[in-house]
């Protein structure tokens, strides 16, 4: 069997951007994501406003995007199957 490098996050099949992951790396990132998103609903939005949770969401969907941009399929317009 070749040594072939496994995408985390495939291209999705209509549009453009991935789909959802499809090794336990990627569904690990997607529930980091989620922990911390929901762990700073809950710290940042009591105690700092609305305005710093929407920039702390902001940095952490720039993190995710890294993180597909690096360990996903390249992300081109696709029409559906070929």
């Amino acid at each position: 069997m070749p040594n072939k490098s496994r995408y985390w996050f495939p291209a999705k099949r209509y549009g453009w951007g991935w789909g959802l992951p499809l090794t336990w790396q990627g569904w690990l990132v997607m529930a980091v994501f989620v922990v911390l998103l929901l762990g700073g609903a809950v710290t940042l939005l009591p105690s700092h406003g609305a305005g710093i949770f929407v920039a702390y969401t902001a940095l952490l969907s720039v993190l995710l995007i890294a993180v597909c941009w690096l360990k996903g399929e390249r992300p081109t317009w696709r029409w559906g199957e070929k």
